[in-house]
């Protein structure tokens, strides 16, 4: 049977530290998968639900956006998405009676962690003005306090509709309609938060924001790049890939500022050799600092030009477009300038260059540890120069591999949710719906927090999500948030930003991944596509948590008739009732998506085009690939403090906490701890086990601090550290972003350590 949730915060403030691990997976990743299966859902509706989980007929795991192949394991799932999957389909309910019990004040003293453990929401609740608990309240209630709201601002511009990644095709594509018809942009969503950087460099040197290879690419590579990744906790099921790819004679270099289990040794669950011993994955860890990574490629790529025979002279010459220029910066790098922003010595560079050299076939994987710095578009933009000097894009085994978090973040954006939409992607919206959308740009993620400190701002509508746990600068990101007049969150269960309201707020329980959804057209499914450009359905095979959940197209096609009205030519209960007249519209507006309802009852689905990929064509302005040549930077930290990224433990998913431990790192019990490299910790007389107030040092001069963690000595790169979010999104600067993307700078902030005493 199911345990019951924790009646009370765990203690947080003295975690054990044990060694790190060497190894991901194996046989503690099966027994912990079924003990927190056992936790949240019981035996039989374990087996009933994982067994359907990435299945061809079954659900699209609620967790990373990692593509299957065509061949499905019968266990087609990782330790973490199986997780996730238990934390949705889990037994335990959130009531109108827990929050009967729980005022605003309580849950705002409460962790995330005991947030999450509480539970599916059943019924929709709303927090009225000067009330201090969630009510009850019917859903024709509910959308009429949304109208209300809506219909009262001055102007359209004053809503903003964020986007989570888990949201389907059908739903996101719905929202930005609803949003477009409504009158705006301000279509926020979590891709400003992570890889917008990706999109910005690749659409500006490539022509399409997205990566270019397959998953049968990474089995053909001969060379693959890991770049600021930790596959084995964010993405576990990326190991098998490159298992396979190891075996087929791929070489693996690993690039990031602290060793990863995942990357060193790989015991796949599901081959008993696999379990027992093992596969080693990387071939060279280059232990890079913090933000060095442009540095590096720069110079493998004055390297490269240095070789005779080494660049792709024809490839250059018939696709690419401003290859002199970035010549010539480049063959300016410095080795003693390189050395100094990446922390590696030459004969690791030396080494990493004959693996270079010697590939035919190169992919370059990389995530937060390249996109969340004031110069993460330069740095991805190199990435690009590095593979196109070698011809490396457009070729079976080769490619951009930007590896994407949530499961469907990637389809939100195709779907346009994009404050900043092409004008032919409006063209086609207006051609098919018949109204004008706004032609001015919206919001992004940290304009939004912006314009709602400002007061320009006055209606939140999150689909999913947890916006306040993941935005930067928390204490700004709150006190914005409750200037709003009404904030409205579509979800599944509780977390942080439940408690950070605006006067009044809603809280509208949806259906997850794992439920039934029937409307009144018959049994429904939606649809996501992967982090490789992969479209398929996914379908629910569990009785809906409550009888009063709606679905994510519901929810929005019922909001836009109460604000809409009869002034809406658009068949929104029609969209309701059966989502593939959803879909008959997508296949006339989005491209790629030409006669979707019949290309998404193959089974596993569809590949989209990628021109750069399939013809190498590249839809840029300049009708090619684009060399860049910017200026190298890195960050310069000043003596005494430390280069501090935040990155997520073993037992979590973006914001959602699943445990208190991070296993390959050592750390049981607490989450409160600061990995410093011992040398560092020496010369700033910090103990192992000592206890650390962390403050973060901005050009503003304002003091932002997380206090009481506890110092772990660990073999990070000299002069950084590393501790979890989002406890130290407090410590990230609003306006501290990257260049271009807007993206906050969360892997690169100057850090001083004060001693202090366990919270």
């Amino acid at each position: 049977m199911a345990s019951k949730p924790p009646s009370g915060d765990p203690v947080q403030d003295a975690p054990q530290v044990e060694a790190p691990q060497h190894a991901a997976a194996g046989l503690p990743a099966i027994g912990h998968t079924l003990k927190i299966a056992q936790q949240q859902m019981g035996l039989r509706r374990t087996v009933r639900t994982l067994l359907k989980v990435n299945q061809k007929d079954g659900f699209d795991c609620p967790g990373c956006a990692w593509p299957e192949g065509d061949k499905r394991h019968v266990a087609e799932f990782c330790e973490n998405g199986a997780k996730a999957v238990a934390e949705e389909a889990t037994l335990r309910r959130v009531t109108p009676a827990f929050f009967a019990a729980h005022p605003i004040a309580d849950l705002a003293e409460r962790s995330g962690y005991w947030l999450g453990q509480q539970g599916r929401i059943t019924e929709p609740v709303h927090l009225p003005a000067g009330g201090d608990r969630y009510e009850p309240v019917s859903w024709e209630r509910a959308f009429a306090i949304i109208a209300e709201e809506l219909t009262a601002l001055d102007s359209p511009d004053e809503a903003l509709f964020y986007t989570s990644g888990r949201t389907s095709n059908e739903a996101a594509f719905l929202l930005q309609l609803f949003a477009r018809e409504f009158g705006t942009n301000n279509l926020p969503d979590c891709s400003n938060m992570c890889h917008e950087s990706s999109g910005s460099a690749l659409t500006e040197t490539l022509g399409v924001g997205k990566g270019s290879v397959s998953l049968e690419d990474l089995h053909q590579a001969d060379l693959i790049i890991v770049a600021g990744q930790n596959p084995g906790t964010n993405h576990p099921r990326m190991l098998s890939a490159l298992e396979k790819a190891k075996r087929a004679g791929a070489r693996v270099i690993s690039v990031n500022p602290l060793p990863e289990a995942g990357t060193a040794k790989f015991k796949n669950p599901q081959t008993p050799t696999g379990m027992l011993k093992g596969a080693a994955l990387s071939d060279l860890f280059l232990q890079i600092r913090i933000g060095g990574d442009q540095a590096l490629f720069r110079l493998l790529n004055k390297l490269v030009l240095d070789t005779p025979g080494a660049v792709d002279d024809a490839f250059v010459r018939d696709h690419t477009h401003g290859y002199e220029e970035f010549a010539a910066a480049a063959r300016k790098a410095d080795w003693d300038e390189t050395l100094a922003a990446t922390g590696l010595t030459r004969p690791e560079i030396e080494r990493a260059l004959e693996m270079v050299l010697a590939s035919r076939r190169t992919i370059v994987c990389w995530a937060m540890g390249l996109t969340q710095h004031k110069h993460a578009v330069a740095t991805i933009r190199e990435v690009v120069n590095f593979l196109l000097l070698r011809g490396d894009i457009g070729r079976p085994g080769a490619g951009v591999c930007p590896v994407r978090g949530h499961s469907n973040v990637q389809g939100d954006r195709t779907m346009g949710i994009f404050e900043r939409p092409a004008a032919a992607f409006l063209d086609a919206l207006e051609k098919e719906f018949g109204f004008a959308p706004p032609r001015h740009h919206g919001l992004d993620v940290v304009r939004s927090i912006q314009a709602l400190r400002d007061g320009r701002a006055k209606v939140f509508f999150a689909m999913g999500g947890n916006f306040v746990g993941a935005s930067p600068d928390t204490e700004v990101t709150e006190a914005a948030m409750r200037r709003a007049r009404l904030t409205v969150h579509v979800s599944t269960k509780l977390n942080r930003s439940h408690a950070v309201t605006g006067t009044r707020a809603l809280i509208l329980p949806t259906l997850g991944r794992t439920d039934k959804d029937v409307q009144k057209g018959g049994k429904q499914f939606v649809t996501v596509e992967d982090s490789m450009g992969m479209v398929h359905a996914s379908r629910g095979n569990l009785p809906p948590a409550s009888p009063h959940l709606l679905s994510e197209p519901a929810i929005v096609a019922r909001m836009a008739r109460a604000v809409l009205g009869a002034g809406s030519a658009t068949p929104w209960e029609e969209f309701e009732r059966d989502y593939a007249t959803i879909r008959d519209r997508i296949s006339r507006v989005v491209p790629g998506f030409e006669d979707f309802n019949t290309k998404i009852a193959r089974p596993g689905g569809f590949t989209l085009p990628h021109a750069p990929r399939d013809e190498r064509r590249f839809p840029t302005a300049t009708g090619k690939a684009n060399f860049t040549a910017a200026p190298v930077e890195y960050p310069r930290v000043p003596e005494g403090r430390l280069l501090l990224q935040t990155l997520r433990s073993h037992d979590q998913y973006n914001t959602t906490i699943y445990g208190l431990d991070d296993r390959y790192r050592g750390i049981k019990g607490g989450r409160r701890v600061v990995f410093v490299n011992p040398a560092d910790a020496r010369e700033l007389g910090l103990a192992d086990g000592a206890y650390t107030d962390l403050v973060s040092e901005w050009q503003d001069g304002v003091e932002r601090r997380a206090p009481g963690f506890r110092v772990v000595h660990y073999p990070t790169a000299r002069g950084c550290a590393a501790a979890y979010y989002p406890e130290t999104n407090v410590l990230v600067p609003l306006d501290a972003t990257a260049d271009t993307s807007n993206t906050p700078a969360s892997k690169s902030v100057i850090v001083r350590l004060e001693q202090s005493r366990p919270a």
